[in-house]
């Protein structure tokens, strides 16, 4: 597979995985809570840059500088995902009290504060609103980043030819 398919593919993947959050949000109405929203916002990160690699064509050092930032970027969206997952198998005596949502934060809060508020997570952080598998749908995010991290690594050391 050549490189710039393997950033089309990306790209392609990101983009599905967007379409999947918003058919939850518009079509199973299970509204996102702040860390599900940045954990989306990870996943645009890594489409545009898969989309930008794709439409540079870069060569052999390009490549490796897409590939660390992509991966870079699917293991940030992984450290949330695994805050989150985190935070739904909390005992229910230790989950955080519900916040306010993200909007309201953003229009009221400086945006240091409210990134520690999204980051710390809230009760409706810890709902558990669907499986499959066995898995929660930030543990299907971790999973998936985790995969586009390393893809994204091997994308950037592996040898092409000349």
């Amino acid at each position: 597979m050549s490189h710039r398919s393997v950033y089309l593919t990306g790209f392609l993947g990101c983009t599905l995985l967007m379409a999947i959050a918003l058919y939850f949000q518009y079509v199973m109405e299970l509204e996102p809570c702040p860390l599900c929203i940045v954990q989306r916002v990870f996943f645009v990160v890594v489409g545009v840059i898969c989309l930008l690699a794709f439409l540079h064509n870069p060569k052999n050092w390009g490549n490796k500088v897409y590939g660390i930032l992509g991966a870079i970027s699917a293991l940030a969206g992984a450290a949330v995902a695994a805050r989150h997952v985190w935070l739904q198998n909390l005992p229910p005596e230790l989950v955080p009290e519900c916040g306010p949502g993200l909007e309201y934060m953003m229009r009221v809060f400086p945006l240091g504060q409210v990134i520690d508020m999204v980051f710390t997570g809230s009760g409706e952080c810890a709902e558990v609103a669907w499986r499959f598998l066995g898995l929660t749908i930030p543990g299907w995010t971790l999973v998936v980043y985790v995969v586009i991290a390393l893809l994204a690594l091997y994308q950037a050391f592996r040898r092409y030819p000349v």
